[in-house]
């Protein structure tokens, strides 16, 4: 069973609709873990039907090295983004990390992700499942 783990910090809105979206998709053969920047996003992410959550800058760096795959919004990877949420410690280890990266181009201060999709995020979570999250799960990847 593949451990896709989801990243997300503020209000956990943009991991929990990226969880939902994978439920649908591989329902319980993949095991989601939610890892929020603060208690509320990773609450949020649970009720989004995650199967294993866990809170801060520790958990993160602790968990993402075991995951085989990493989602989440492109300021995962970006030191002091979603208002300075995402500790410089959490951008190392999430860049770090050996498993695939799956990120999605939501716009961050001052960062512009030039060519990047402007599709709405349910369709930017469609296609990066499609696209790319299906072939890693069935071994094409």
């Amino acid at each position: 069973m593949k451990r896709i783990c989801i990243i997300d910090g503020q209000g956990g809105g943009i991991g929990s609709a990226i969880i939902r979206k994978l439920k649908q998709a591989f329902g319980e053969t993949i095991e989601i873990v939610a890892l929020g920047t603060n208690a509320i996003a990773t609450a949020q992410m649970l009720k989004a039907q995650a199967n294993r959550g866990a809170s801060g800058e520790n958990a993160i760096r602790r968990t993402v090295p075991a995951a085989d795959v990493v989602i989440g919004a492109i300021g995962i990877v970006c030191a002091n983004a979603m208002m300075g949420e995402v500790s410089p410690a959490i951008a190392e280890a999430v860049a770090s990390c050996p498993a695939p990266k799956l990120l999605l181009p939501i716009s961050q201060e001052k960062i512009a992700v030039v060519g990047a999709s402007t599709l709405p995020l349910p369709r930017l979570v469609d296609e990066m499942i499609e696209t790319h999250l299906r072939p890693l799960i069935d071994g094409r990847g």
